[in-house]
């Protein structure tokens, strides 16, 4: 069936991509009847599941995300939110300082108009990974500093909206269980570190809406090993970007420069699918994947 667009949205640019974050968007003006909203709507996000193939697809969304911003609708959503971090994020005073100068609404130029953060990348991801919708322009220019600057547009729309905020959190108490686990051994380094911190090896730009798992806080100690290593903030974020060349490229990575894989090869298997839990096998036998392992596997190889 045809979906029409709403006659009150015009479309201004397509496929408008933020590789470094593997998303992508499209440039619209939502016409209401006291304003008019300016500004990109994700259609490759995979923190909330967005993934629009086609067409109707996409007039779809953007209809229901019209809807959504409706002014009417923003004061409710605004009472949602303070439920949310007070609730639910007592703690997070520090994200909550981005959030709330980006609820504000309209494009934010990362120096000029969020809070004074070395570490304001970090903070935007935990609001993503709390499921809100950020769109990422990272050559706008700034009137206020007057250079070309990153700039982030949250959309008041319900967090996790469409499929849902498909990647995991994890308690304090279940965060605190994986590290004794693990023995709070540093996979990378392969010695103890109190500042490591659980990391996925299943990388989680290749999960879609029906990877992320229900029962965390039932895993057995054998689940919590096949699942997860530690690695410090700085390596976890490294791994981020070698598997996001990989997702993007088909390129697996490499630990200290030696191309070794003790499972398939440096290139990505195209047999094997490029998300959900099937992707899975295809980051076996890459470094980054299984840290441990791959240090074992190379020992062997060297002691023949």
């Amino acid at each position: 069936m045809c979906v029409a667009l709403n006659p009150n949205i015009s479309v201004k640019e397509k496929n408008i991509a933020h590789r470094k974050a593997s998303e992508a968007y499209v440039h619209v003006e939502f016409t209401y009847e006291d304003r008019v909203w300016d500004g990109w709507v994700p259609t490759e996000y995979r923190r909330t599941g967005i993934s629009l193939k086609d067409e109707n697809e996409l007039n779809a969304y953007l209809n229901a995300i019209y809807e959504e911003m409706r002014t009417e609708r923003l004061e409710a959503w605004k009472a949602e939110q303070e439920k949310f971090w007070a609730e639910e994020k007592p703690k997070a005073a520090t994200t909550k300082e981005f959030f709330d100068a980006l609820s504000e609404g309209g494009w934010k130029c990362v120096d000029c108009d969020l809070p004074h953060n070395p570490n304001w990348a970090r903070r935007v991801q935990d609001l993503k990974e709390f499921g809100y919708t950020i769109a990422t322009d990272t050559n706008r220019f700034c009137q206020k500093c007057g250079k070309n600057k990153t700039h982030l547009l949250l959309l008041p729309i319900r967090r996790g909206a469409s499929q849902g905020n498909g990647y995991e959190t994890w308690s304090p108490a279940l965060r605190k269980r994986i590290v004794a686990v693990l023995n709070g051994i540093d996979v990378y380094e392969n010695t103890k570190n109190p500042n490591c911190l659980p990391d996925h090896k299943f990388s989680e730009i290749r999960w879609d809406e029906f990877t992320k798992a229900s029962d965390l806080e039932q895993m057995t100690d054998a689940q919590i090993k096949a699942k997860f290593q530690l690695l410090t903030n700085q390596r976890n974020l490294q791994k981020r970007e070698v598997c996001r060349t990989c997702y993007q490229t088909g390129k697996r990575g490499v630990i200290f420069g030696i191309p070794f894989f003790y499972e398939g090869s440096e290139k990505w298997d195209d047999a094997i699918p490029k998300t959900g839990k099937e992707a899975e096998k295809g980051c076996i036998g890459c470094p980054w994947y299984d840290i441990d392992r791959w240090r074992k596997e190379l020992i062997k190889v060297l002691n023949k």
